[in-house]
């Protein structure tokens, strides 16, 4: 018989409480996607389970093979460092693959769309909206170059503008706060603006973003559970699988 891998969720974790509930409420989605997969999720930092402990428990159960994939947005520090080293020191008898990072993908322009209609915007306000891409911000030239291709990718959809910006201190040249990209948004001549949160769940940083989002007319919520993340998740697990199983049974 054979078995698909397990799909291993890794999140970052956060002190607050409502970044592991919107983890685990996007598992369920991927779940409710596709039954009979298994789906763990475990955590890098102050939540439980850790990803040691969940990779520990897989390996004492007898699973073989697993999908190790990063719950981020861009490929930084942490999918290119982080996740690595804990995945190294997995036990043995584990076959892991790393799956990519989940952005980018139109799905998550999609999603980006969706909170923003459910936040009050309607299609036929595209042309007249100025948004601002909130991102939670890297050093990493990797995840700016790829922050800044989003923005520009969705302009060309037919938004007034778009504006990419970070909420972490120290923001790369290019980028502006949230607050600052409102103001440039406004200067520009956009009759509303809007700011789309380019994070999965809640914490410290979209906090910041929804701050700086004061003088705006629309925020929209965190990408959270949206069906299209849930989608990218599922297309970034089997892209990761397909080559393994083709060695496994061929």
């Amino acid at each position: 018989m054979r078995h698909e891998p397990v799909l291993l969720v890794i999140a970052h974790g956060s002190r607050d409480p409502r970044h592991a509930a919107t983890v685990h409420a996007l598992v369920e989605r991927v779940r409710s996607l596709r039954p009979g997969l298994r789906v763990e999720t475990g955590f890098l930092d102050f939540n439980v389970p850790s990803v040691n402990g969940v990779l520990e428990s897989l390996a004492a159960e007898g699973v073989r093979d697993v999908v190790a994939l990063p719950l981020l947005l861009t490929r930084a520090f942490h999918a290119k460092a982080d996740i690595p080293a804990v995945l190294r020191d997995a036990p043995a008898r584990l076959r892991i693959r790393q799956a990519d990072v989940l952005g980018p993908s139109p799905l998550l322009l999609s999603a980006l769309e969706r909170r923003l209609y459910e936040a009050g915007l309607s299609p036929a306000d595209k042309s007249s909206t100025g948004v601002v891409l909130a991102s939670a911000g890297s050093s990493d030239p990797e995840a700016i170059a790829v922050i800044a291709d989003i923005a520009r990718e969705w302009w060309h959809t037919g938004w007034c503008a778009v504006r990419p910006a970070f909420a972490s201190a120290g923001s790369p040249a290019g980028f502006s706060r949230t607050e600052d990209a409102v103001r440039e948004l406004r200067d520009l001549g956009c009759e509303r603006v809007a700011v789309a949160p380019y994070v999965l769940a809640p914490g410290f940083l979209p906090d910041r973003i929804a701050r700086g989002a004061a003088g705006a007319d629309v925020l929209a919520d965190v990408l959270g559970a949206a069906p299209e993340v849930a989608r990218v998740l599922l297309e970034r697990y089997d892209g990761a699988r397909r080559p393994a199983l083709a060695a496994l049974y061929a």
